[in-house]
């Protein structure tokens, strides 16, 4: 075995079980992608409650049942007001519920520990809100919220895969170390270019074009290893490793939807300032 065989095999170690994990996630999401509407809603609510969990109980060991039910039934509401359309009203149902985990704290007495369940609420259930929103109720492939949605989920995988073959194979200086020392400029770098390359080919496929679909895949891209380098930076923090071990490989769902939560909300911001880069 030659001395890069030596490093790259560590760091491919887990592939295939990363692979299968994402392959099981995909099949769990299939019927409810292409369908949307209700169907679409009931399952980012179950993912969002799930991450709302593994967020909890990562940033406050010492939660009571409060803390943990709050965030969820904020959640539900707010899915349901964003599903009616009524946007003002999913932003005042998110604001009441961090207002009253904030009082349950307080009330608790984990000074503290107070910013940090809300921090999670935020990155969680804003981009859940809008990833229903995105999805709309349109069934089948050629809907205008299908589309968006595979643009953004194949944007965030491109860079993902990207940063970790190009950052395995090139290795190079650090990105950030003592967030997350396994990340490289030249995996960073890989993963971008991947990912605007797959958005100006998908965005000709699905009618945008390919210079707008560059120029929404930049952003979305950029964000999701915000996103990822965000969690990353909070679990060392807080001394968490992963956020959980229900997927095999990744850790915990939180922990395999970082990067996508983040760019979610870039995308959102941009299709909704520049509407005429994705009409419909």
């Amino acid at each position: 075995m030659t001395e890069t065989d030596a490093v790259i095999k560590p760091k491919w170690k887990n592939l295939g079980v990363r692979f299968g994990s994402a392959v099981v996630l995909v099949l769990i999401c299939l019927a409810p992608f292409y369908f949307g509407g209700l169907l679409w809603a009931v399952l980012a609510g179950l993912f969002g409650a799930r991450m709302l969990y593994e967020w909890v109980r990562m940033s406050d060991p010492e939660a009571g049942l409060p803390e943990y039910i709050l965030p969820i039934i904020g959640l539900v509401v707010g899915i349901v007001y964003i599903a009616q359309g009524e946007t003002w009203l999913a932003t005042l149902s998110l604001v009441v519920t961090l207002l009253g985990v904030a009082v349950v704290q307080f009330a608790r007495k984990t000074a503290p520990r107070l910013g940090w369940t809300e921090i999670g609420m935020l990155y969680v259930i804003v981009p859940t809100l809008m990833i229903v929103a995105l999805r709309g109720n349109e069934v089948g492939f050629d809907s205008t919220g299908f589309g968006r949605l595979v643009f953004i989920v194949i944007c965030v995988v491109a860079a993902d895969v990207g940063a970790y073959f190009g950052g395995s194979i090139m290795g190079g200086p650090k990105l950030a170390p003592r967030i997350s020392p396994n990340k490289t400029w030249s995996g960073m770098i890989s993963g971008q270019v991947l990912a605007i390359a797959l958005g100006a080919v998908v965005g000709a496929i699905l009618g945008i074009g390919a210079g707008n679909g560059a120029l929404l895949a930049l952003p979305v891209a950029l964000l999701s290893v915000i996103g990822d380098l965000f969690e990353s930076g909070v679990k060392r923090r807080l001394g968490v490793k992963d956020t959980g071990d229900l997927m095999p490989g990744h850790g915990g769902l939180l922990d395999r939807m970082d990067g996508l939560m983040a760019a979610v909300f870039g995308a959102t911001l941009v299709l909704t300032t520049f509407p005429a880069i994705w009409p419909g």
